[in-house]
C-alpha cells in the first residue's frame, strides 16, 4: 500500500487534528500502520501453525493444556421430563404445607430457658452477701487508715 494511493481525500485539512500535522508525521503514522499490519499478518501465521499442531481445532485450549469440557446438550424431550419431575416435587412440597410462610415473616426459635434450682439460689446470695461484707470491710479499714 502506497501513501499517494491513501493520501489524496483521507489526509486533506478536514479536521483540526489532520490540519496540525505535517506530511512528514502523515508519511510515519501511514507507514507504522504497514508495519503493524504485516505484523498481525505474521501472528495470524503462526496462530495457524501452532493450531495445525494441536489438531487442527479453532476451540480454545484450557491453560493446563487440556481441551475444555464440552457442555452437555439436552433434548426436548428430555426437559420436559425433567421440567414435569420438578413440578411433581414442588407440588408434594407444597401439600405439606413446609414453607409457605415467607421468611420475613417466620420468627427465630427461642432459646430454651433455664431454670435454677433453690440450691444454687442460695449459693448465689451466699456468695453475694460475702463479697459485699468483703468490700464494706475494706472501705472501713481505708476510712479508719485515713
Amino acid at each position: 500500500m502506497t501513501i499517494e494511493k491513501c493520501e489524496p481525500e483521507l489526509y486533506k485539512q478536514s479536521s483540526s487534528y489532520n490540519s496540525n500535522m505535517s506530511k512528514f508525521d502523515v508519511e510515519i503514522l501511514q507507514a507504522a500502520i504497514i508495519g503493524l499490519q504485516h505484523e498481525s499478518s505474521r501472528i495470524d501465521e503462526k496462530i495457524a501453525e501452532i493450531r495445525a499442531r494441536i489438531g487442527g481445532t479453532n476451540r480454545a485450549v484450557t491453560t493446563d493444556g487440556n481441551k475444555p469440557v464440552r457442555k452437555r446438550a439436552l433434548s426436548a424431550s428430555a426437559r420436559r421430563r425433567i421440567a414435569a419431575a420438578q413440578r411433581r416435587r414442588w407440588a408434594t412440597f407444597r401439600k405439606t404445607g413446609q414453607g409457605t410462610e415467607p421468611v420475613k415473616q417466620q420468627k427465630p426459635a427461642k432459646a430454651k430457658k433455664r431454670n435454677i434450682s433453690a440450691a444454687g439460689k442460695k449459693r448465689i446470695a451466699e456468695a453475694t452477701r460475702k463479697r459485699w461484707a468483703a468490700f464494706r470491710a475494706a472501705k472501713l479499714k481505708r476510712a479508719r487508715a485515713a
